[in-house]
């Protein structure tokens, strides 16, 4: 049972497919799972509500076209590899950085 404020709360409620093979990664540092098949956008907005920090103002980011095209979904693994979030699956190990500036 999540703990989270209406404020942090997931973005996505998973109703469907749950018996896929649950997989981890690391979200900012932290230990988080996903189910295979995934997209990495899909994996942030089932841990948290928004998809990324904006590299310009700091402030959060939302999910708008999800389909690749409007290219707000941005994000990086910790080597700074940027990815585009709704397009790119997740895999086993990743490591998904979505605050700006943060590429350890």
């Amino acid at each position: 049972m999540s703990h989270a404020t209406p404020h942090h709360a997931p973005q996505f409620v998973r109703l469907v497919e749950q018996d896929r093979e649950r997989i981890s990664f690391v979200l900012d540092g932290a230990p988080a799972d996903a189910l295979a098949g995934d997209t990495i956008l899909t994996a942030i907005l089932m841990q948290q509500r928004h998809v990324r920090d904006s590299e310009f103002s700091g402030k959060p980011r939302a999910r708008f076209c999800l389909i690749g095209a409007c290219q707000d979904c941005w994000v990086r693994d910790e080597s700074g590899r940027r990815m585009r979030a709704c397009s790119t699956r997740i895999e086993a190990g990743m490591r998904v950085v979505t605050h700006s500036g943060e590429t350890r």
